[in-house]
C-alpha cells in the first residue's frame, strides 16, 4: 500500500532599498529616528491621509529608532517580529536619531514541494 508522502519547504527571500526621506514620502515603508523632525503619530495620520487603511505604524522599543511605518501587507506575509528584526538590524547601520529613512521592501515566497507518485 502506497502512503502519500509529502516534503514541504517555505522559504522567504527579501529585497530592501533605503533611501533618505523625501517627497512624495509613501514607499513601502519609513523608519523614524528618535528624534526626526516628524513623530510617529504625524507620520501615521499623513500614511492615513494619503493612503488610508494601508499602513500601520510599530512602536520600537530601539536605540535610534522610536517607530516604524509599514505597508499592512507585508505584515500579512512574514511574521511581524522577523520582519522588524531584520528591518532594524538593516536601518541600524544608516540612520541616526534625527532621520527618517524610507525603504522599499520586496518579498519573494520561494516554495518546493516533493510528493510521492502513486
Amino acid at each position: 500500500m502506497a502512503t502519500n508522502q509529502m516534503n514541504y519547504s517555505r522559504r522567504a527571500s527579501l529585497s530592501m532599498k533605503m533611501t533618505e526621506f523625501e517627497m512624495p514620502p509613501m514607499q513601502d515603508l519609513l523608519i523614524i529616528g528618535k528624534r526626526a523632525p516628524i513623530g510617529p503619530e504625524a507620520v501615521r495620520r499623513m500614511a492615513e491621509a494619503l493612503s488610508p487603511e494601508q499602513f500601520s505604524i510599530l512602536k520600537i522599543d530601539h536605540p535610534k529608532v522610536e517607530g516604524v511605518l509599514i505597508r499592512k501587507s507585508l505584515l500579512e506575509m512574514l511574521d511581524k517580529h522577523l520582519l522588524l528584526e531584520i528591518i532594524l538590524e538593516e536601518a541600524d547601520r544608516l540612520i541616526n536619531e534625527s532621520m527618517v529613512l524610507r525603504a522599499e521592501l520586496k518579498i519573494t515566497v520561494s516554495i518546493q514541494r516533493e510528493v510521492e507518485l502513486q
